[in-house]
């Protein structure tokens, strides 16, 4: 599994939406400034974003997107999953019940449902708020000052 451009810009986007929540509607091209993307290719990826219901939109003079839920109920894993499809790192874990002919024998196939599990847990345990929290703790620890 690799995360392509648009699930990493993605996920860019709901942080600095997220960030800059108390501000109101927010542009693409004030997203895209501060997070040094193309605009364009955020326009790519607002449409699945909209279509998966994670942001509300305003047009006009007070244009912009908001997070349509709280930072906290969103995943990191529900994201990517809008933006890369599959997250699972074999083809044949895509489908449940498996549809690989070979699965009932296969003797590897406990190894992928492990390492899915696990990227799943860990994708789908951290939320948007999760990262802004750490973000900020670890921006006041840098600025601490020991004598």
């Amino acid at each position: 599994m690799k995360i392509s451009t648009k699930g990493r810009y993605a996920l860019r986007m709901m942080l600095d939406l997220a960030q800059h929540q108390q501000e109101g509607f927010i542009t693409l091209k004030s997203i895209a400034e501060r997070q040094n993307v193309s605009k364009k290719y955020l326009e790519q990826i607002v449409p699945l974003l909209n279509n998966a219901r994670m942001l509300k939109t305003n047009r006009g003079y007070q244009g912009g997107y908001i997070l349509a839920k709280s930072p906290d109920q969103y995943t990191v894993g529900e994201i990517l999953r809008i933006t890369e499809g599959s997250l699972t790192p074999v083809a044949c874990l895509d489908d449940t019940p498996n549809l690989c002919e070979r699965s009932g024998e296969c003797p590897t196939l406990n190894i992928w449902q492990g390492l899915n599990k696990v990227i799943m847990d860990y994708l789908d345990g951290i939320t948007l708020q999760d990262v802004l929290d750490r973000n900020q703790s670890q921006a006041a620890a840098a600025n601490e000052y020991y004598i």
